[in-house]
């Protein structure tokens, strides 16, 4: 069950200790100084999006973070097949489907690229078991694409498709904060990152850092290992 949206920012409330209406009378006047809910996150605002003092005085700061990849397997070969209407319907509901799950989990909507989403939990709410919220989140995508997946392919004559979404989860220190000169952009960089996106079509793979925090959830105990471009030795991943 969907939880009702937040009435304040949680990320204002929990860093700057202010209580910045979101929703409701009280919003009206930070509408008119642009304040109003993140794309990122809506139960965030503007203000957490881009200008955390914190943030801007550093540049960028070092957070414990969990990151998530999401990205739609087999798209690719379908842009050689299909119309750029059907491309965009699909791509538009993959985008949805992966938000209502990451800001279910209040996860931040980082990133679309492409086929692909990234999201960052434990910034700017910050969650003690932000991990599992991750990981709660990744199976969400899953189960909700599943359940649809069958009807969406048929009303879009796309029967017979291979058509899936595969999620990878890290976790541990990483940066965040605006980089860039020319083109200023907040995101989070580091190996975290490099280590995220490496899941087929219907899988979701998890690092050993995201597997000691969250062991009850994860029955794979053996993984499997990967050999990833930067590492010079094997990755062990496990299904979660």
């Amino acid at each position: 069950m969907t939880p009702e949206p937040a009435r304040f920012c949680l990320g204002c409330w929990q860093n700057l200790h202010m209580p910045v209406p979101l929703r409701g009378p009280l919003a009206a006047p930070f509408r008119l100084f642009g304040v109003k809910p993140s794309r990122m996150n809506p139960n965030t605002c503007t203000i957490c999006e881009m200008a955390f003092t914190k943030i801007m005085k550093a540049r960028a700061v070092t957070i414990d973070a969990s990151v998530m990849f999401a990205d739609l397997r087999g798209y690719t070969a379908l842009t050689q097949t299909i119309d750029q209407d059907r491309l965009t319907e699909l791509l538009d509901l993959f985008y949805d489907e992966c938000a209502a799950a990451i800001w279910r989990y209040d996860g931040l909507l980082n990133k679309t690229l492409g086929d692909a989403v990234l999201a960052i939990f434990n910034f700017p709410v910050r969650q003690a078991d932000h991990t599992a919220q991750a990981l709660l989140a990744a199976r969400q995508i899953q189960e909700r694409f599943q359940a649809r997946h069958d009807a969406v392919l048929k009303a879009m004559d796309l029967e017979g498709a291979e058509l899936g979404i595969g999620i990878g989860i890290d976790c541990g220190k990483t940066n965040f904060g605006e980089f860039g000169r020319s083109h200023r952009d907040l995101t989070v960089i580091g190996t975290v990152v490099n280590r995220a996106a490496r899941a087929q079509a219907g899988e979701i793979l998890v690092t050993d850092a995201v597997r000691e925090r969250t062991a009850a959830m994860i029955a794979d105990d053996k993984g499997r290992d990967y050999a990833l471009k930067g590492f010079e030795r094997p990755v062990t991943l496990f299904a979660a």
